[in-house]
């Protein structure tokens, strides 16, 4: 997985830009809906992201962390039309097929992108030895 801001005002999905796409359940992958992700890195074919939302997980974060889910606050962007904040899970990594992206929201700011990558660093998953 190369974690790169590599956005492009070309049409096509690249890191940097919050895209529309299907995004599995947890606890049912067979489940699922359409969500805004943050792509952060090609791998081969595909396309890392992670899940955003519009929910507001620091009144509860001490409960999600002992979930072992982890959130960063992005803030608002023009991806979110009603302009509300947005969080990214930093621990849940989705491979998505550039042709099931069902539409670009917006290219993330570099300073931005920086932080989400920096924030990554303990849920990065680790290559064997």
């Amino acid at each position: 997985m190369d974690i790169a801001y590599d956005p492009h005002p070309d049409g096509r999905p690249d890191p940097g830009e919050v895209v529309w796409a299907w995004v599995p359940y947890e606890d049912d992958p067979a489940q699922g809906k359409d969500r805004p992700v943050l792509l952060i890195a090609r791998d081969a074919d595909d396309l890392v992201a992670l899940v955003m939302t519009s929910q507001d997980h620091d009144r509860d974060e001490q409960q999600e962390r002992r979930e072992g889910r982890f959130w960063f606050d992005l803030g608002a962007g023009p991806w979110d039309r009603a302009g509300r904040p947005s969080e990214v899970r930093l621990n849940r990594f989705l491979r998505v097929d550039p042709a099931d992206v069902r539409r670009e929201g917006a290219v993330l700011d570099r300073a931005r992108f920086d932080a989400v990558v920096e924030a990554l660093g303990p849920h990065l998953p680790r290559k064997p030895a």
